[in-house]
């Protein structure tokens, strides 16, 4: 089995408009640096919203 690299962590997604937060998600700290912004469903706002990443 493949190991884990040290690039990628484990992030927090919330949503910009009610403040839902979605289930860790992981990113790749080397290809982006920055915080993360994507737009996903909400089930509280019931909508596509645009979540950022959580710190």
């Amino acid at each position: 089995m493949a190991k884990k690299s040290d690039n990628r962590t484990n992030i927090e997604l919330k949503c910009s408009t009610c403040g839902f937060i979605i289930r860790p998600t992981e990113k790749n700290k080397k290809n982006t640096p920055d915080k993360m912004e994507i737009k996903k469903y909400c089930p509280k706002c019931k909508s596509q919203q645009t979540f950022k990443e959580k710190k």
